[in-house]
């Protein structure tokens, strides 16, 4: 049944009015936010008539209506505007990434806490494993006549050494020779390649020079198989207890630990959209310790085809335009952050309002 233009109305102003006092809403005060020339018992009537069609919940018999997943996601997908963030607010969200670029990583945890401080809620940042990794690239320096460092790049331009130590000496022209054989025969194979070239090429090498074969490949297999695991990041969560639905440390607990967890993950696998942020409304998230919040996530490029997830966690009743906005953005300066090594200095070219906002 498709809803009348009032009882759009009606439905953006309780949810609207819901996100803001955290507190059923009553007739009264939905005609007068939604500017309704009618008369409460009218506003009551078509409440009630939302809430046999799913899209309001009374909590409480004498109570007000709140919205319901249902009522959350047509406001989302049709009633909702977008949210544009102030000059001030981009102005926080720059200061906070504009940082000297380090190891990928810290970068992606530290834009987990800039999100959790800007929305007060939980928030995560993940990383894809890329279906197919592999080294494209070894490189041998000499240190000393007992010490050498070896540096592996990947196909998706990682960069990765490590300093070796030996018992023997090691000459220049062996670590010449031995460069050029792992760059003909160990290059552009995958993790679970690379130790089945190892053993053919072991059948035609010395024992000193196997030696330091597998030395630097077993570095190699390191490498890909860090970039094989998928990196997850959570700061804030001790934002829960902050919001009124979470203040019960028996309903806050179980989401804590799920947020706690090492193996968190909001969906199935780590892909994102690039058309703007996800939402997944209660019973829409796929985990069971999720039914009863709300999850807000927009993707960010690692190039090379690798993606990743920033978002937030918090009960339904989130001002999704907003977080939205904000997460977007954050997302859009992670991929710049990473292709272009740091922020422009005057921070990401984007429409914003001028209105001040409070933090």
């Amino acid at each position: 049944m498709e809803l009348s233009e009032r009882q759009k109305k009606i439905l953006r102003a309780i949810v609207e009015l819901y996100v803001q006092n955290a507190e059923p809403v009553g007739s009264k005060a939905v005609a007068q936010w939604a500017g309704l020339d009618v008369s409460p018992a009218t506003v009551r009537n078509e409440m009630a008539e939302l809430s046999e069609l799913g899209y309001l919940e009374q909590p409480h018999t004498s109570a007000g209506r709140i919205p319901s997943p249902k009522g959350y996601r047509l406001y989302v997908n049709e009633l909702m505007e977008d949210y544009k963030l102030s000059i001030q607010e981009t102005e926080r969200i720059n200061e906070a990434l504009h940082t000297k670029m380090r190891a990928l990583d810290q970068v992606i945890n530290e834009a987990g806490q800039v999100v959790a401080k800007l929305t007060q809620y939980p928030a995560f940042a993940l990383t894809a494993a890329p279906e197919r990794v592999s080294i494209k690239r070894f490189d041998l320096l000499a240190v000393d006549q007992f010490s050498f460092i070896a540096v592996v790049m990947t196909d998706t331009n990682v960069v990765r050494n490590k300093l070796f130590r030996m018992a023997v000496e090691v000459g220049e022209a062996q670590l010449q020779m031995l460069g050029t054989l792992l760059n003909t025969s160990f290059t552009d194979h995958s993790l679970e390649e690379l130790p089945q070239v190892r053993d053919k090429v072991a059948r035609h090498a010395g024992q000193e020079a196997y030696e330091l074969i597998e030395l630097v490949t077993g570095f190699a297999v390191e490498v890909l198989e860090e970039l094989r695991a998928r990196s997850i990041h959570t700061a804030g969560i001790a934002n829960l207890l902050e919001h009124p639905e979470y203040q019960s440390l028996e309903k806050a607990q179980p989401l804590m630990s799920l947020l706690s967890d090492a193996e968190f993950s909001p969906l199935p696998a780590p892909a994102g959209s690039d058309v703007g942020p996800s939402i997944l409304i209660g019973p829409e998230n796929v985990n069971e310790t999720l039914k009863d919040s709300s999850v807000i996530m927009a993707s960010y490029d690692l190039g090379d085809g690798m993606k990743g997830l920033i978002g937030v966690v918090g009960p339904t009743r989130m001002d999704y335009a907003k977080i939205s906005a904000r997460l977007s953005y954050v997302a859009k300066g992670l991929s710049w952050i990473v292709s272009q090594g740091g922020l422009p200095p005057e921070g990401l070219p984007g429409e914003t309002s001028t209105k001040e906002e409070a933090p």
